[in-house]
């Protein structure tokens, strides 16, 4: 057993999060599965405590977990040459959160568009959504 190791809550609680994520972050394969004490309790290195939180810090960025455990190794190293990987993959979610704002943007307009309209009875917009008349992206890009 080394002596610098830490347990489970120890690592919790330094990095910030519940022993409960530490499991689940085991279990998604993020995390190496830590060598065990002969009570059976996990021992972890101290350098987990850096990565588990590069781990939240990169789902605060927007990164799923299937995402970030193609990260870790770059967590991992203190290397610059990690650096570039870790630039492309930021530059590739910029463009995934590009189109999320304009998808939310188009939701937004059409949103809008229902509460301003002062139509009495039968809606045009939503008559549109339903397939009745006009298709719905169009009219919806009318009016708008």
């Amino acid at each position: 057993m080394r002596r610098d190791s830490l347990r489970i809550g120890e690592v919790a609680a330094r990095a910030g999060v519940s022993i409960q994520a530490l499991r689940y972050y085991e279990r998604r394969g993020l995390l190496e599965k830590p060598s065990r004490r002969p009570s059976g309790y996990r021992q972890y290195a101290p350098d987990v405590v850096r990565v588990v939180r590069m781990i939240r810090w990169a789902q605060g960025l927007g990164f799923t977990l299937e995402e970030i455990k193609e990260l870790v190794p770059f967590f991992q190293t203190r290397a610059h040459g990690s650096a570039s990987g870790f630039r492309q993959r930021a530059r590739a979610k910029i463009g995934d959160i590009d189109e999320k704002i304009r998808h939310l943007e188009m939701m937004r307009d059409s949103l809008r568009a229902l509460a301003e309209c002062s139509c009495d009875g039968r809606c045009p917009i939503i008559n549109a959504a339903l397939g009745e008349g006009a298709s719905a992206r169009g009219l919806t890009r009318r009016v708008i």
